[in-house]
């Protein structure tokens, strides 16, 4: 017998972005929602960042936009916009051959278009303030998930008195010491759908892999990451430098990023091998300055002076990268995974927020499309058997699109930290941009517009711009062997046949 009670009882998982529009999602389709995160309320200052740091920008692009934008919360997303920065391209900053300092901005988009800079806190505290106003959404913090069984769809959380102040990549040993007497008190949950959006080092992927055949792949690469802050200028309280522009320093195989913030400050990156953050800690205050002048020129004493530089490099962690991808995302009708429980990635094509929130758009279109909204009586299929008919079609289509998104990501590094200043990289961008702009039904577009500014399953755009990448080697070709026999022709137009004669004399000996 079909259901058709129209409510159904999700649990959330995590309450950063992904998991507060997830829950946005189901709550507006009349699902009672429970959220349940790890940490303290997140639009709490006094709340531990997930990463040890004051803030973090992100990079905001079309995917995560359209989500908010398909979430239909009036003054949602212009709330978010209005407190994001408008960054239209990279500012790839060097010293040339003449010792003089120097700065080149490459747009993102021959058509205009742009990424936005937003800080993930600013965003969490729209999205939860959001939740907050619902009736039937409940947010609980300090909880932690210590146990689910997917076939009788129970969970079970620890209720804490005192949150958590560490993190899983980067230990320190702030966590608060329990006695068995203080352990915190668990509570037993029912639930019909769990949605688990809690992070790289999600306790629902954990519990799911008890009773899914996951397949799990996690890799850290040879990078770690440390932030630094760049304050306004002290004479006017103006950006030091341009705000709408992402900027780098390229270093081959490291590199120093700059994202815009709403208080005229920079939030920036240091990404380098451990062998790299090795070197540079014993060296003293000079060399220390030394180093990082020659490798990344105009940020030190221009931007930060040296005692800064010195103190938040010795301050902040130097934290690892990861990046996961698994299948299947779900297990039966009752759990998925999204975001980076699901696929995490690493941070430089900026999709990691983005991919996640699309994520949600995605599953939501699926459920949907399954009917599970539905409240006819006539329908031949439970409830579960087409939330369970969702979740595989959602798995078998995004698998492939998070694992072409992940790969993408790895390989941007090389782009971001040198091929930003290689003339092919740039001969390439130039003309799959005039193709774009001069014959636009070719449907010709750069990898990079494709990602950020467009909707495509990024796995298409893997194959898109694998296809131009041949037809352009094509081109270049037979623009060669034109140009080469159009050159052999006016030699023996000029010469008459005796050189060929002379060479087909050659080839007999």
């Amino acid at each position: 017998m079909p259901d058709v009670n129209a409510k159904q009882k999700v649990l959330v998982v995590g309450a950063g972005p992904v998991g507060a529009l997830a829950a946005l999602y189901a709550a507006r389709r009349g699902d009672d929602v429970a959220v349940y995160e790890l940490r303290d309320d997140l639009r709490d200052p006094s709340t531990t960042p997930l990463n040890f740091t004051k803030s973090i920008n992100l990079a905001l692009s079309e995917r995560g936009i359209n989500s908010m934008r398909h979430a239909k919360c009036e003054g949602l997303l212009d709330a978010v916009l209005k407190e994001s920065i408008p960054m239209h391209g990279r500012m790839i900053h060097g010293r040339g051959q003449d010792g003089e300092l120097y700065e080149e901005p490459q747009l993102y988009d021959a058509q205009g278009r742009y990424i936005r800079a937003v800080d993930r806190a600013m965003l969490n505290k729209r999205l939860l303030d959001y939740l907050e106003q619902m009736p039937n959404v409940t947010l609980h913090f300090n909880h932690k998930l210590t146990g689910a069984d997917f076939k009788k769809n129970v969970a079970w959380f620890e209720q804490r008195t005192l949150a958590k102040t560490d993190h899983a990549q980067n230990p320190t040993g702030n966590a608060p010491k329990i006695s068995d007497k203080d352990r915190p008190k668990e509570i037993t949950v029912d639930f019909d759908f769990m949605i688990g959006a809690d992070g790289a080092h999600s306790a629902a992927r954990f519990h799911m892999m008890k009773f899914a055949r996951l397949a799990y792949q996690q890799e850290y690469i040879d990078t770690l990451w440390c932030e630094f802050h760049i304050n306004p200028r002290s004479s006017d309280s103006s950006f030091a430098i341009s705000p709408n522009h992402l900027h780098i320093w390229p270093g081959g195989s490291f590199m120093f990023i700059a994202i815009p913030s709403m208080d005229k400050s920079f939030t920036c990156t240091l990404f380098a091998p451990e062998s790299y953050f090795t070197a540079l800690a014993p060296l003293s205050a000079k060399d220390f300055v030394s180093s990082f002048s020659k490798n990344f020129p105009g940020i030190c004493p221009e931007l930060i002076s040296p005692e800064d530089l010195r103190q938040q490099f010795t301050d902040n962690p130097h934290l690892p990268l990861l990046s996961i991808k698994c299948t299947p995302y779900h297990y039966r009708s009752s759990v998925v995974i999204i975001g980076d429980a699901a696929h995490a990635m690493v941070p430089f094509y900026g999709q990691g927020m983005n991919a996640g929130l699309e994520d949600v758009r995605v599953l939501f279109d699926f459920l949907d499309a399954h009917d599970m909204y539905n409240e006819s009586p006539k329908l031949a299929t439970s409830r579960k058997e087409r939330r369970e008919g969702a979740l595989n079609a959602y798995t078998s289509q995004r698998t492939p699109d998070a694992a072409a998104i992940n790969d993408l990501a790895l390989r941007n590094y090389q782009e971001m930290s040198a091929g930003v200043k290689s003339p092919l990289y740039r001969m390439r961008k130039w003309l799959e941009e005039s193709v774009s702009l001069y014959l636009p039904s070719l449907g010709w577009s750069t990898q990079y517009s494709r990602v950020s500014f467009e909707n495509q399953r990024y796995s298409e755009v893997e194959k898109a711009v694998a296809r131009q990448g041949k037809m352009i080697i094509i081109g270049i070709g037979l623009g060669f062997v034109g140009l080469t026999g159009v050159t052999a022709f006016g030699l023996l137009r000029r010469s008459g046949l005796r050189p060929l004669k002379a060479l087909l004399d050659n080839l007999r000996r």
